[in-house]
């Protein structure tokens, strides 16, 4: 198999102090967080940020000052900024990291229920999103919540409403109201993606393991990070974003899995090398 790649969701736009103390909301806790995961392993960071109070935001200048931050520090990560943002945000608001030419963006592939709120992705929005990352030599990593996220992503591919080939999928897992985190929807959904595809799995909530431990063993890759959990085991809190990293380090060592650097990463994806 091919080495591991792990992403690190250091904070999403959801989740509070009040459910982690640990949680970053400052830039200098997102630097924090992000150099304990990529030490603990991470090649990639998925980036939301905040202001200071912890309001998510989509701002272009946080997602610069926040990225040039974790760039000084950690020169060769892959960071994958969200366009997905927060429910309720204009496709707008949510278009503006991608302004900063990063070298990967997140590109959800459909509405769906998203607890109690709607996350909505209509056809015109992910046009324009796909249009917007073609014009900026953007590498989707395309976030699939249901089956139907799969099939929609694919034909906008054949129509070249959207990158293609190599294409990267996220499999995420577990959120209330769409697909259940389980190993029979995970390995339909990988059965139907494009030859020469690559996927990364996250599990959300209790199900962050289960799904971390099928997607070494199936041969994927794998999402951990506060944005999806933030418990090492039931009721144990992990102190930062490198513990739950330095957990699918271990349940790779077991079972066979090498680590991939960020540059192996870039291979592995399909990406130009780092300049």
């Amino acid at each position: 198999m091919e080495k591991l790649i792990i992403t690190a969701a250091i904070c999403g736009a959801e989740v509070t102090k009040a459910n982690n103390p640990a949680v970053p909301y400052t830039v200098e806790e997102m630097v924090r967080e992000a150099k304990l995961a990529y030490e603990a392993g991470a090649a990639i960071i998925h980036v939301h940020v905040r202001w200071d109070d912890g309001t998510p935001t989509q701002d272009r200048e946080r997602f610069r000052v926040v990225m040039d931050a974790i760039r000084a520090e950690l020169p060769d990560v892959i960071m994958i900024p969200s366009t997905g943002g927060a429910t309720g945000m204009t496709p707008e608001e949510r278009l503006q990291p991608t302004e900063l030419m990063p070298e990967m963006a997140t590109l959800d592939c459909g509405t769906c229920n998203f607890g109690d709120d709607v996350f909505e992705n209509t056809m015109p929005t992910m046009r324009a999103f796909g249009k917007r990352m073609i014009e900026n030599g953007i590498k989707p990593e395309y976030e699939c919540f249901e089956l139907g996220h799969l099939d929609t992503v694919l034909t906008m591919a054949r129509k070249g409403e959207v990158p293609g080939a190599p294409m990267q999928f996220n499999f995420v897992l577990g959120v209330p109201g769409c697909a259940p985190a389980t190993v029979d929807n995970l390995a339909y959904m990988v059965s139907k993606i494009p030859a020469g595809s690559t996927w990364t799995v996250t599990g959300v909530g209790r199900s962050a393991w289960t799904m971390a431990a099928a997607g070494i063993i199936m041969g994927g890759n794998v999402r951990v990070g506060f944005e999806d959990n933030v418990y090492l085991g039931k009721g144990h809190k992990a102190a930062g974003n490198g513990e739950l990293v330095e957990k699918v380090v271990r349940l790779a060592k077991e079972l066979g899995r090498e680590i991939a650097t960020p540059d192996e990463a870039r291979a592995i994806l399909g990406m130009k090398p780092r300049q």
